[in-house]
């Protein structure tokens, strides 16, 4: 019995470390926040630290998060997420695979 009331602290502290080491769910890349236009100029695009509004004749802003590579947006919480493959990302470009695999050049 002892054994097993000794196990149940150590499992918390690994936990407890564990959790206090994993990276933010949502970390927002700085270079990626702001308006941006489409190279053809037919889409805008404003990305904020909590929105992803697309404007191609409908506004739409939804909810996302990066990771990696990727940024994963869902219209109000709705799933499965809709996958944009970051290509290139500077302070005055940005290019992205749409989910369809278009290939889109965007600018500031």
């Amino acid at each position: 019995m002892k054994k097993n009331a000794l196990m149940i602290p150590v499992i918390g502290l690994v936990l407890l470390v564990w959790s206090c080491s994993s990276e933010p769910a949502h970390e927002v890349n700085k270079k990626l926040v702001g308006n941006w236009t489409s190279k053809s100029g037919d889409v805008k695009l404003e990305i904020t630290d909590k929105g992803f509004t697309m404007d191609d004749g409908k506004p739409v802003t939804e909810d996302y998060f990066v990771t990696r590579d990727t940024i994963f947006t869902s219209y109000e919480g709705s799933r499965p997420y809709t996958k944009f493959v970051i290509k290139e990302l500077n302070d005055h470009k940005l290019t992205l695979f749409y989910p369809d695999s278009d290939l889109v050049e965007f600018s500031r």
